[in-house]
């Protein structure tokens, strides 16, 4: 991981657009489902559903299956400091705090957790960012 091959990654094939609209109307449905049925939407949302479409275009990518096992216990880890915000951002919303100013400093928190993560998982012999 010591050079981040960026013509890799900042490359575009015709098939990544097939990815790339096919995840976005992903997203577009559910949020359109939002406006009509908003438990509805959270539920949707709320399933793995980005992850699995990862996956998907990961293992047709070509990638190893110890890559595809990682992508999938990373996420999990890392899925863990993200559910805080959940109830955090609803409850500083309905406290009064602006949409703005609620979320950042939602993101920062989740960031903090994300550390914090990092850091005591290293302890039990977990990295998720390895050097």
């Amino acid at each position: 991981m010591n050079r981040i091959p960026w013509d890799k990654i900042l490359s575009i094939t015709p098939f990544d657009l097939v990815k790339l609209l096919v995840t976005a109307a992903i997203i577009l449905f559910v949020n359109k489902i939002q406006l009509v049925n908003d438990r509805l939407s959270a539920l949707l949302i709320a399933l793995p559903l980005t992850s699995l479409m990862a996956m998907i275009w990961m293992h047709h990518g070509g990638q190893s299956s110890e890559r595809l096992a990682n992508h999938s216990e990373g996420t999990f880890w890392f899925v863990l400091p993200t559910l805080p915000m959940f109830l955090i951002l609803p409850w500083m919303l309905r406290s009064g705090w602006g949409f703005w100013v609620a979320l950042a400093a939602n993101c920062l928190i989740t960031v903090a957790l994300f550390w914090t993560t990092v850091v005591v998982l290293r302890r039990f012999g977990i990295d998720l960012m390895p050097k």
